[in-house]
């Protein structure tokens, strides 16, 4: 009696998580809490942080059976075996895999965003564009170091500081390295205030950051409702695969402007994207699984993903200021270079830290609205460079 209670305490126990582990498994639940301390306590980009922290917890929980990563390997997805063998979040991963989530954030994005200081400066497009620099040339530095196209593609991007443009551009090219990708990329978001400064200040002057800009004319709101269709037309018909991108990008912005539909605007503005932001975020977390990084190549591709995002993002950050002093030289210095690093995607957090540098040189100076120009210009540029990359390889 004693004997077969002892056994079934054992075989309990053999069948348990705890048994079924590998070293492996009980890192990458450590590092899961080290990424839910920095978003619940340095509140680093917590709404996307929080759930991807958990995300990956729960896909390294052993033997939990959330996430099979194993049904998404190839090109193809077999929805009978996610049916038969899939658990929670494997069904959730499908938004991913299927490319859905990510334009559904754009909707709630255009929602909130007032494109009114880019419309009213549309020089600011250019400091948007020049900031998306760290993109190319990270793709050069990646595929230097030995990834293949799409792969470099697929991290380039990190550049652009747009978590749903990385996801969605990683799940069509390189779904594999969807997981550090996307880790990589909301980090780097987080970590804008951080990162971004030095870089500011080594490639400025004191009397360039000193700079007081004019205030920005006012824009109509007929402007504001043609400015999203117009957008829409040029760069889908320029970059169509920018199209799911930008148009659920502008569509949101529309259904904010036009007016009429207070309600729709509302909803994506806040239950949609909200829901999409959980369902996105558990999903991406649950993809860096030990399963994936017990192999070894995958492991240095993980860290070489982390060091490339890093010199994306700065470069992007450089090429923006850089094409603000050109601004500042060919306007007689009526530009102030540091709204040019607005121009990655990071909204709003990189129009602030542009605004914190320009009145640490000068109290006076007030650049918020002139750095949101840049700054949705850059969510535009990003968008529009991942459909270049994907229309090159994918």
């Amino acid at each position: 009696m004693i004997d077969n209670f002892f056994t079934s305490i054992k075989n309990l126990l053999i069948e348990s998580g705890f048994a079924g582990g590998t070293w492996l498994h009980y890192v990458l639940i450590l590092v899961s809490f080290v990424l839910m301390y920095l978003a619940i306590v340095k509140k680093y980009e917590p709404l996307l942080l929080l759930p991807i922290a958990f995300g990956m917890f729960l896909a390294n929980l052993p033997l939990g059976g959330l996430m099979h990563p194993e049904l998404f390997k190839g090109d193809h997805i077999v929805i009978q075996d996610i049916v038969e063998k899939g658990g929670l979040l494997d069904f959730l991963y499908l938004g991913v895999k299927l490319g859905i989530y990510p334009p559904l954030i754009f909707l709630g994005i255009g929602a909130m965003t007032d494109f009114g200081p880019l419309i009213s400066n549309p020089k600011s497009l250019l400091l948007g564009a020049a900031a998306q620099l760290g993109i190319f040339l990270t793709l050069i530095g990646a595929v230097a170091l030995g990834f293949d196209l799409k792969e470099a593609g697929a991290i380039a991007i990190i550049g652009g500081a747009d978590g749903p443009t990385a996801i969605y551009l990683t799940s069509k090219l390189a779904p594999e390295l969807l997981g550090p990708i996307a880790i990589a990329a909301y980090s780097y978001m987080a970590l804008v205030p951080i990162i971004q400064p030095p870089i500011m200040k080594a490639l400025t002057t004191k009397k360039e950051r000193e700079v007081v800009m004019e205030q920005l004319r006012p824009v109509s709101k007929t402007e504001k409702i043609i400015f999203p269709v117009l957008v829409t037309v040029l760069v889908s018909l320029a970059v169509p695969a920018a199209a799911p991108l930008i148009g659920m990008l502008m569509l949101g912005n529309l259904l904010r402007e036009s007016g009429v539909v207070e309600r729709l605007s509302k909803t994506a503005q806040n239950e949609l994207i909200n829901i999409i932001t959980i369902f996105l975020g558990l999903t991406v977390g649950a993809t860096a699984s030990a399963d994936k990084l017990s192999d070894p190549e995958y492991g240095l591709k993980t860290l070489g993903i982390i060091l490339l995002g890093l010199v994306a993002f700065s470069f992007g950050t450089a090429g923006g200021v850089l094409f603000g002093k050109i601004m500042y030289w060919v306007t007689g210095g009526k530009v102030n270079p540091l709204i040019g690093s607005a121009g990655v995607s990071a909204v709003p957090m990189a129009a602030r830290v542009s605004q914190k540098v320009g009145q640490e040189a000068n109290p006076g100076n007030f650049l918020l609205m002139h750095a949101m120009g840049p700054n949705v210009a850059g969510v535009i540029g990003s968008a529009v460079a991942a459909g270049i990359l994907l229309s090159l390889f994918g």
